[in-house]
């Protein structure tokens, strides 16, 4: 979760910026999540959504579930907070790698059958060196590991609440800036590269030269291009 470091007064006409060095109390945190973590699993409960099995069957009982989260209530849970090294770009930065990517890109896998999956991954328990591996996994245990990444259904990547939230974002971020003195990000011109045909980085194994991009399609779309005739050998 974002949050601002301050948001619009109520007639919003001014900016109004939490306290310098100081953003939220760590324990009005702490027993926020709390709060909001049992009651979750009180919801969930009510509305028939978790299973117990074994020693646990008798939690099916509503009385027997509550009294089996009351010692959670007094419990103090431990929220960290501290200021980002890199600055809030830094801290976005990380958040856009599992916002707009998958869990594994496809430069990591090495090679995959019916069988197995064999793949790149960092060991950061490498202090020096290299710390690139490769891990082979049965691929039934793959897809496991791949779909726990993937959201339910009904479920959002990202949500935004606020003054972020859709209806009235542009709006909002417009006057934020005008009131901040903030100037707005400058666009890139793309004008001139759009007569640029687009090339790949690899030159052509056949003559050396650049390869240009004629045609982009996702997987199991039918290409419309099709390779040119291959000339008769003399």
């Amino acid at each position: 979760m974002i949050v601002p470091g301050g948001g619009l007064s109520p007639s919003g006409n001014r900016w109004i910026s939490c306290r310098p060095g100081f953003f939220v109390h760590v324990r009005v945190l702490s027993r926020l999540f709390r709060r909001l973590f049992v009651e979750g699993l009180l919801a969930l409960h009510r509305a028939g959504a978790l299973s117990f099995f074994g020693d646990l069957t008798g939690l099916s009982d509503p009385q027997a579930f509550a009294a089996y989260l009351a010692p959670l209530r007094k419990i103090e849970w431990v929220v960290y907070a501290k200021p980002p090294f890199g600055g809030p770009e830094a801290v976005l930065a990380y958040l856009s790698r599992y916002t707009h990517r998958v869990a594994i890109s496809n430069s990591r896998l090495i090679s995959a059958d019916a069988n197995t999956v064999t793949f790149k991954w960092k060991n950061y328990r490498v202090k020096s060196g290299d710390k690139r591996s490769a891990m082979r996994l049965a691929t039934v245990e793959f897809i496991r590991r791949f779909l726990i990444h993937v959201l339910p259904d009904g479920f959002h990547r990202i949500r935004h609440y606020g003054l972020l939230s859709s209806s009235q974002r542009k709006a909002n971020i417009a006057k934020v800036r005008a009131l901040l003195a903030a100037q707005p990000p400058k666009q890139e011109d793309t004008s001139a590269a759009e007569d640029v045909p687009l090339t790949r980085r690899e030159p052509c194994p056949d003559c050396g030269g650049a390869m240009r991009i004629i045609e982009t399609f996702r997987r199991g779309q039918k290409p419309q291009s099709r390779a040119p005739p291959q000339e008769a050998a003399a």
